[in-house]
């Protein structure tokens, strides 16, 4: 098992596009969400070792806007897979002082998972550990969207002048605004884009790309993810820390 606690730095806000489940499954000749419930596994084990290794938020694409498009059978076994974790697993993460935020166009799903999340979401309120915010029937274009049509209704209402809008107070409109940025995005499966994922709030984030499927994820992916960040120096556009070691050689 690797040990965390040898890498000296983590990311505080952790960003995960879980990707692979269905090559999973196909691979192993199984159907229906056979590889969105082995990739359950695989959040449990990074959920663990992320919260112990001192990361302070988890952010994971759960379900994306664009997914209602998949066939109408996976659409459903994933609305009762979320359905399911929603209330089974949400006592595990109060008895760890986990918390629960979910993001996305509610409007989207039946009243009954609206309720849940909402419970769930209640439920774990008075955590004070590791942050879970779960993106489903999210996307990062509807987020900048409900971000300006927010700001739009302040000018209309005469609260705001257009002069007045910055990118900070667009920012404060957008999901998380309260939450830092996140550090690192790992997208397992070997794909290399962001699908529409926290477009805005991954603006300068670190992105590491793991070629294993997810329900394959494990320990030591997280901790060669980590490593890889732990390497990097970031500059956030500027030169500060190039010039620092140019200026040395």
């Amino acid at each position: 098992m690797p040990d965390f606690s040898r890498l000296g730095k983590v990311p505080k806000h952790l960003a995960i596009i879980m990707d692979g489940n269905n090559r999973w499954a196909r691979g192993r000749m199984l159907g229906g969400v056979s590889g969105h419930k082995a990739g359950v596994k695989s959040l449990r084990t990074t959920v663990e070792h992320a919260a112990r290794a001192g990361v302070e938020v988890l952010s994971l694409y759960a379900f994306s806007s664009e997914n209602w498009r998949r066939p109408e059978e996976e659409v459903s076994g994933l609305m009762e897979l979320f359905s399911w974790a929603l209330t089974k697993e949400i006592h595990k993460l109060v008895k760890n002082n986990l918390r629960l935020r979910v993001i996305g166009d509610r409007n989207g799903f039946q009243p009954s998972i609206q309720d849940s999340i909402e419970r769930a979401e209640q439920l774990t309120r008075d955590c004070t550990g590791m942050i879970i915010v779960v993106a489903a029937n999210y996307g990062g274009r509807w987020d900048i969207t409900q971000a300006a049509q927010r700001l739009a209704e302040d000018v209309s209402a005469g609260r705001l002048q257009p002069s007045q809008i910055s990118e900070d107070m667009l920012a404060e409109y957008m999901s998380l605004s309260d939450l830092p940025a996140p550090d690192l995005c790992i997208r397992t499966a070997g794909e290399q884009r962001l699908s529409n994922f926290m477009l805005w709030q991954l603006a300068y984030a670190e992105l590491h790309f793991s070629p294993v499927l997810w329900p394959d994820f494990d320990a030591e992916a997280l901790y060669s993810a980590f490593s890889d960040y732990a390497r990097r120096q970031r500059r956030f556009g500027g030169r500060e820390a190039f010039e620092k070691v140019a200026g040395q050689n």
